[in-house]
């Protein structure tokens, strides 16, 4: 592997946070696009169900095979 461990965990983790950044708004539905109430005091564009966990779930997957091609691509220019 063309990184130390540090800066391996440092390029996944950036990584990471971009993909998460483009995964968060799949799939979102305000109340009002679900044909549901929405609640007193709440934002109009607040999503009704965020489903966090699944979309760091499919954000650890992604990042995981971005790296891997970034390593291939490191290690190939490295050599």
């Amino acid at each position: 592997m063309p990184f130390t461990l540090p800066l391996a965990l440092a390029i996944y983790v950036t990584i990471w946070w971009i993909v998460l950044f483009a995964v968060l708004p799949l799939g979102v539905r305000s109340a009002e696009e679900a044909g549901e109430e929405q609640p007193e005091g709440s934002d109009p564009g607040a999503p009704v169900a965020p489903q966090l966990l699944k979309k760091a779930a499919i954000t650890t997957v992604i990042a995981a095979i971005v790296f891997v091609f970034v390593a291939i691509g490191a290690n190939y220019v490295a050599v």
